[in-house]
């Protein structure tokens, strides 16, 4: 059997890649006949955790869209959670009044964050903006966010793989696994 770099980190595979393909290409569905009319449709990707979700979402919206890239930072060097304070650290290249803007998010977890890029892009005057997450922890939520397009309710637990980072790596995991907090732990006191 062959090791892989993050088997000491992985309690479980909570979403294997199968399931994670095939909700996508349910949702991608349902933001096509959502948006059937629409004539300007932007997808805005909030790096860098969406950023496989965007792509792989992208695939099955068969509407006429652009994309544009947002980053913000709410976690510091090696935090695990959130700060609570919020910045943007990379801002959209286009004006988006007017704008159908669907913004494309990999986890919402307390919302905080969401919250705040919701109030940074709803001051742009958009036509419309609405939220697609490919994972929601609604246990952990404390700021009420309207998501229009979900993939997955998922409990409070530490996930990777997707896009999602383990201390900046495992992004590229096909799957989103549980992390073993035990062996993270250890890892941290080594």
């Amino acid at each position: 059997m062959t090791t892989h770099p993050y088997s000491p980190y992985l309690a479980e595979i909570l979403l294997d890649s199968e399931t994670v393909q095939a909700r996508i290409q349910e949702l991608g569905d349902k933001i096509t006949q959502f948006y059937a009319d629409s004539p300007n449709l932007l997808l805005v990707c909030v790096l860098k955790g969406g950023v496989m979700f965007l792509t792989d979402l992208m695939r099955h919206v068969d509407v006429p869209h652009a994309i544009d890239f947002m980053a913000v930072s709410s976690y510091g060097a090696g935090a695990r959670r959130s700060s609570g304070y919020v910045r943007i650290v990379m801002d959209l290249e286009r004006d988006i009044s007017g704008m159908d803007v669907l913004l494309v998010e990999d986890i919402i977890d307390s919302g905080h964050t969401l919250n705040y890029i919701m109030g940074q892009l709803n001051a742009r005057h958009p036509r419309s903006l609405r939220i697609c997450s490919l994972l929601s922890k609604p246990s952990r939520r404390e700021v009420d966010i309207p998501i229009d397009f979900l993939g997955f309710e998922i409990p409070d637990k530490f996930v990777f793989g997707y896009g999602l980072d383990l201390d900046e790596k495992f992004r590229n995991l096909p799957f989103i696994g549980v992390v073993d907090l035990a062996a993270l732990e250890k890892k941290d006191k080594e």
